[in-house]
């Protein structure tokens, strides 16, 4: 290929090679759906989408290849999202509004082409899946700086749906803004979390004594900021150029490095990987005699099960101070080492879902 030309006609080709092998993919996978819808089974294979994306990075690699990782992650994430759609169109109900960091985890699994169900709370996502008006539900269970979500724990506690993947995203904040100046500032808006996560951003520019107003997430503080020139948002670089509102800073945040974790919710249950986590909710019946927990950690111990967190929570049981535990470690509930644990606090544990792990770059 000597000339421009002939590179875009080598291009044409190979796109158009590119467009009938996918067009053969999406046989097959018509296919797939009609064996799942006479089977039950599953449309969402998180650890199936995990095993092919490790596959094809392995050959790359191999190969030579110009594609890494990320980049392959990408473009087939886009390819099982349109696959899934093809075998069954089912709705994604999140955090919203349209440009939250919710709606962001959530088009990074199920594409562009879904049916999206935004709704203005946590409780609202839960109920919607609970009302099968759902298949999917996407929400914020921690982040790295902030912790844990305690709405989302709250509600997984009484929930019959389950944790099915999580994934983890970066956190940007951008300041945007349509005042002229700074100092024409009278108000902030933003979810009360983004205030914490931007303390020395807020301090270093003098907005301690301006006006902080949270809502419900940082997607409605942008649209709040687009109709007031004198106030300003603290939101994703996405949610300032969806609702038109000029950016002034972007990465505002404290913590460079900040993530949050989000849950996938539905109401399967995964197949095992090699590579799973498993959430739990303890409910201790000799929680007030000492070293309970001890006791219950040591089976766990005992049986080499790697805990990657645990996190105790008001039981807000009536009568009184009392206090369950909720609970990640690797593995898969069906694990033979796993059931033996559990088998012995029969009564006390509730499984909220075994899912692939999610890659945590801090870790």
């Amino acid at each position: 290929m000597k000339t421009l030309d002939d590179c875009r006609v080598a291009i044409d080709t190979i796109d158009n090679e590119i467009l009938e092998l996918l067009n053969k993919r999406m046989d097959v996978v018509e296919r797939v759906g009609e064996i799942k819808s006479d089977t039950g089974g599953a449309i969402y294979r998180p650890e199936r989408e995990k095993a092919i994306i490790e596959r094809l990075a392995e050959i790359s690699a191999k190969s030579g290849g110009l594609l890494n990782k990320n980049a392959i992650e990408a473009i087939f994430l886009e390819v099982f999202a349109v696959s899934r759609n093809l075998e069954l169109p089912e709705r994604v109900a999140y955090l919203g509004p349209e440009g939250s960091f919710t709606h962001q985890a959530a088009e990074s699994r199920f594409g562009a082409m879904s049916d999206y169900l935004s709704l203005g709370s946590i409780h609202a996502v839960f109920k919607t899946l609970e009302a099968k008006r759902a298949k999917f539900g996407v929400i914020p269970i921690e982040n790295s700086r902030d912790g844990i979500v305690g709405e989302t724990l709250d509600l997984l506690a009484k929930s019959s749906v389950k944790i099915v993947a999580e994934l983890y995203m970066p956190i940007h904040m951008s300041f945007a803004t349509k005042a002229i100046k700074l100092e024409n500032i009278t108000k902030i808006y933003s979810k009360d979390k983004g205030f914490g996560q931007c303390r020395e951003f807020l301090s270093e520019h003098g907005f301690e004594n301006v006006e902080q107003i949270p809502v419900e997430s940082t997607a409605k503080a942008a649209i709040l900021a687009c109709a007031d020139e004198n106030a300003a948002a603290i939101c994703s670089h996405i949610a300032a150029k969806l609702y038109g509102v000029p950016t002034f800073f972007d990465d505002i945040e404290d913590d460079i490095g900040s993530q949050t974790r989000f849950i996938i919710l539905s109401d399967f249950k995964n197949a095992p990987s090699e590579d799973d986590k498993t959430s739990i909710l303890v409910r201790l019946k000799d929680a007030e005699e000492a070293g309970s927990l001890v006791h219950f950690l040591q089976d766990f111990d005992n049986e080499n099960i790697n805990l990657s967190k645990i996190e105790s929570r008001p039981s807000k049981d009536k009568g009184g101070f009392g206090y369950w535990f909720y609970i990640d470690f690797y593995g898969h509930i069906d694990e033979k080492a796993i059931q033996r644990v559990l088998s012995k606090h029969d009564g006390e544990v509730t499984w909220l879902g075994s899912y692939v792990k999610g890659e945590n770059s801090d870790v």
